[in-house]
Formats: C-alpha cells, structure tokens, sequence
C-alpha cells in the first residue's frame, strides 16, 4: 500500500501535501549537497526513516539509468466518495477504465494546473501509484485529491450529484462548448481510450458531448481531449493573465 516518489521536488510536494512519507531513499554521493542535505534534515525532524545507497541499488530501484538522486517511499491516499457530494462548485474529471499510465499521470498533471477539484477513476484503471503515472504527474499527484470507486459506484454517485455529469462520446450530438460548466458543479467524465464510456455510464451522463474535429483522425489522444475540455469547463475560474510556464 505503498509507492515510490521519484526526486527532490516530488518529495518536498509530498510532505508539503501531508502525505505519509514513509522513508527517504539518498544517494551515498549526494547526501552532502545542500538541497538533498536540508531533505534529509526536514525527515530526520519528521521521524521519516533514512536509507544511504549506492548508484547501483538506485539504478535498480527506479529502472532508470541516470536516476534521480533521491526517492522516498509514500503511502497512497484515496479520497472518500462523499467528499465528491460535500461541494456546490468546482469540476471533477472521472477517468474510465484508462489503461495508459502516461495519459492517466499527464491527466492529474492538467486537472492541477486548471483547478479541478480532484480526479475520479472509475473501475479497472490502470494503478495511479504505477512509477510510469506518478512521473507523468510531475508532483501534481500529491495536490489533487483522487478517489476510486467502481462503475456501479459511480453511477449511484452520479444520481446523487447536485450538478452535471458531462460525458465525452462519439456519438455526443452537442458541441463540448455548448454546456454551462460555471453553473454550480460538474463531473467532466471520459471513456476508456479504446472502447469508449460503457452504457451504463453514458446514462449516468446529463450531457453527451463531442470535440469537432476537421482533419482525417478518428480521435484523439485522451490526455489531449481531456485538457481541451477541461480548460473549456474551467475557463470561468482561470485568472485573465497566466503566469504560468509551460
């Protein structure tokens, strides 16, 4: 019930986040470097364990040829369903049965940077905590919350919702635009790269809607679609200047 965060700043946004940090995993030839050396001190105080190694067992830890100097071991942390039910604003994304680690770690990574409240995943979705997905997150893993919930579970949330579950499909008739996301609260629900949302969740939807697409492509990728739609939903709340870096 465990997995492994990979660098400085993906360990000082855990612990920064409250998240249970478990043990701190330093490199023999970094741990007198000034950053990793405050890491060490800021654990140490926190009662997190501390393990030296050398560049060999890290390689090995982390498959990566060059790895990071530092990694720590982190408890997962799902949110509770209820928590979903509580708000009267804000914008969710559910995730159906995605399968690509990269596409569901950028997925966190955007849903961070335009506001979302938390992200759901919804029956057997690739593992969040996979070492692939937490990479993708680049640390927004530890800022939004994320819960997990079967597909039954989710429909009988989604009758429950105060707002809107809108749903992306094929076969959406409206325009992803169209929707009034700044309207009280909205669920942004996208289907499995393959095959799509199941039946049962194109009913749980209020909305079904559609990227216009004028090229040759079937499709797109589903971080791509997901970002799209969710800077659309969340356009009312973002500030009229960013600045942000890409």
């Amino acid at each position: 019930n465990a997995f492994l965060a990979e660098g400085h700043k993906l360990i000082v946004d855990a612990l920064d986040n409250g998240w249970d940090v478990r043990q701190l995993i330093v490199s023999k030839n970094a741990a007198q470097e000034t950053p990793v050396e405050k890491l060490i001190s800021r654990c140490v105080a926190s009662g997190i364990d501390i393990l030296l190694v050398s560049n060999r067992i890290l390689t090995s830890l982390t498959r990566r040829d060059n790895p990071q100097m530092v990694c720590a071991v982190v408890g997962r942390q799902f949110g509770a369903d209820d928590d979903i039910l509580a708000h009267s604003e804000g914008t969710w994304v559910a995730l159906d049965r995605v399968r690509d680690p990269g596409n569901l770690g950028t997925i966190v990574r955007t849903a961070d940077a335009l506001g979302a409240r938390g992200v759901i995943f919804i029956g057997d979705t690739t593992d969040p905590f996979a070492t692939e997905a937490v990479r993708a997150t680049m640390g927004s893993i530890f800022a939004v919350p994320l819960y997990a919930m079967s597909e039954e579970a989710f429909c009988a949330l989604a009758s429950r919702f105060s707002g809107k579950v809108v749903g992306t499909h094929l076969a959406g008739s409206v325009d992803f635009r169209v929707p009034a996301y700044e309207d009280g609260p909205t669920i942004l629900l996208m289907g499995n790269e393959q095959a799509g949302l199941t039946e049962n969740l194109v009913q749980a939807c209020d909305h079904l809607v559609r990227i216009p697409q004028a090229g040759s492509a079937d499709s797109l990728n589903l971080a791509i679609a997901t970002a799209i739609c969710l800077f659309h939903a969340r356009a009312h709340a973002l500030p009229a200047e960013s600045t942000g870096e890409a």
